[in-house]
């Protein structure tokens, strides 16, 4: 089982928040391998990730999806010994999380279940709040690793727990800007300002800091990805999934999920997911116009 100092660290997946993990990581000292599909101009790019393996001491892994996880675990299999920490940041459905937990410790190596909180910025800044999920000794010899990008690790439970809270956390970020998409079109189609609902929004106990960040963004039409509308979708089908299987009905999140659906259609799927304002924003300032 993993029990050194981390010194040398792999970063799998060069996305929004992997490529920003990994430059704290150096800012930090560390010795920084990384790997993704599509070839980076990084420092210390490596060939594959069973190159990643062969160096690191620890891999954190951001990759999109749950097939791409179990892909690069079987390819790191060959290098992977119980001096390996591997760390899943990926959102992705419980059944896979365990099979690539299966996986590695079957080489003797640690796991961690390991999403996170926070987007473009809060990678940026190296403040993010990782949901762990996992042996507790193990956790505890990761935090110094993870204190690097983060402003707190929350403990939750064992592997596939920390999966779970991520996806329910972000059914409510999902609705909530549905929602906010649908209350900014109906203050706009009665010809009010929407600046007027931020500054409402501000003395209501409805406001969060998600509404913060996405309202300004949505009243200037900036939908730069934080966090893309295709990952968010990918979200909500594994939170519909986990409902499901407890016979759970989810109103509120389906409605969300088609209206992700149908704007994923249209062509938005790369951008920010509050680009589900878009659909009513046109269409509320036609109204008002004629």
């Amino acid at each position: 089982m993993f029990s050194g100092r981390v010194e040398k660290v792999g970063v799998i997946g060069l996305g929004i928040v992997g490529s920003r993990v990994a430059e704290n990581l150096r800012k930090a000292q560390k010795h920084v391998y990384v790997w993704s599909r599509t070839p980076k101009p990084e420092p210390n790019f490596m060939g594959s990730p069973a190159e990643i393996a062969a160096n690191a001491d620890a891999v954190q892994i951001f990759v999109t999806n749950g097939e791409a996880l179990i892909q690069v675990i079987e390819a790191m299999e060959p290098n992977l010994n119980r001096g390996h920490l591997i760390l899943n940041h990926a959102t992705i459905d419980v059944a896979t999380t365990r099979k690539a937990a299966q996986i590695v410790e079957a080489h003797g190596a640690s796991f961690l279940d390991c999403p996170f909180t926070g987007s473009r910025m809060a990678a940026e800044k190296g403040q993010l709040v990782y949901y762990a999920g996992g042996d507790a000794a193990v956790l505890d010899k990761a935090r110094p690793l993870l204190a690097v990008t983060s402003k707190h690790i929350l403990h939750v439970g064992g592997i596939g727990d920390a999966t779970v809270l991520k996806i329910t956390t972000n059914m409510i970020s999902g609705a909530t800007v549905q929602i906010l998409s649908e209350a900014l079109a109906v203050t706009e189609a009665h010809g009010i300002d929407g600046q007027k609902l931020l500054e409402a929004l501000g003395h209501n106990a409805c406001c969060s800091d998600l509404i913060r960040m996405k309202l300004p963004s949505i009243l200037n039409e900036n939908y730069e990805p934080h966090f893309s509308l295709k990952n968010m979708f990918k979200d909500a089908q594994i939170a519909l999934a986990l409902a499901n299987a407890k016979k759970i009905e989810t109103p509120a999140l389906s409605t969300t999920a088609s209206v992700m659906f149908k704007t994923l259609q249209q062509g938005h799927g790369e951008e920010d997911y509050s680009v589900l304002a878009a659909n009513y924003r046109k269409t509320g300032e036609a109204d008002h116009a004629s």
